[in-house]
């Protein structure tokens, strides 16, 4: 089994949700009292957030590459983000450690693919919804990205900083997250990627009539399917 490095800690509700998925898929796959071999460097998000909203994405790329060094010290063989947003820095990393990173878009555009599908909407903060990176992996499995319109994209984003990453999960955000699902859905998006990892907390399957894909469980798996590829 590969040790994996975990950058978490954005927030530590989904860091939580990552070490227990990942747990319990290597006792599922191997049985009895296996675990899984990792290492975690968790983030005070209070900082993080604080540099994301500043504007100050050098400076965070300083941060997780210098965590994720850390961890290859520590003696992790792949790095896992534990969070969607700072996959923006994902190639910084991986350039920097010199080893494998489980990219988050990489393996839901895997899943999204296996289901036939080619239109699906992004939900997450509004760093991941404008940004490129989702739009740019999900082409390589020939995968339109659809995001919101700028109102609901605030919506959404508001409600994962006052709310989500705070612990607090409301009856009434979760309704505004299934309309703008809905409304998404009417205008042909197969599926909808719920591309922060935070927003599985609030939203599941069986909420929306699209196909929902949380991107926690996604990414915790796919880690574990590449830490075992040698085991198993």
């Amino acid at each position: 089994m590969k040790t994996i490095g975990l950058i978490g800690g954005m927030s530590w509700e989904s860091s939580l949700e990552y070490y227990r998925i990942i747990n319990e898929t290597v006792k599922e796959k191997m049985g009895k009292t296996h675990s899984c071999d990792c290492l975690m460097y968790s983030f005070d998000f209070h900082e993080v957030e604080r540099l994301q909203h500043q504007g100050d994405w050098d400076g965070l790329t300083v941060l997780m590459v210098d965590r994720a060094l850390d961890l290859k010290r520590g003696g992790a063989e792949c790095i896992v983000i534990c969070t969607n947003t700072m996959h923006m820095m994902a190639n910084a990393i991986k350039t920097a450690t010199e080893l494998p990173l489980i990219h988050i878009a990489e393996e839901t555009g895997k899943t999204i693919e296996a289901m036939n599908l080619n239109r699906v909407l992004l939900l997450g903060t509004k760093f991941t919804m404008e940004g490129s990176f989702y739009q740019s992996s999900l082409n390589n499995y020939a995968i339109d990205t659809l995001i919101p319109d700028e109102n609901d994209r605030q919506i959404i984003h508001d409600i994962i900083y006052k709310e989500l990453i705070l612990g607090e999960f409301k009856d009434e955000s979760r309704k505004k997250y299934i309309e703008i699902i809905e409304k998404a859905a009417k205008n042909g998006a197969q599926g909808v990627i719920l591309g922060c990892t935070e927003i599985p907390l609030l939203i599941k399957s069986g909420d929306v009539s699209i196909p929902v894909f949380d991107t926690t469980s996604i990414h915790a798996i796919g880690a574990v399917n590449y830490a075992l590829e040698d085991t198993l």
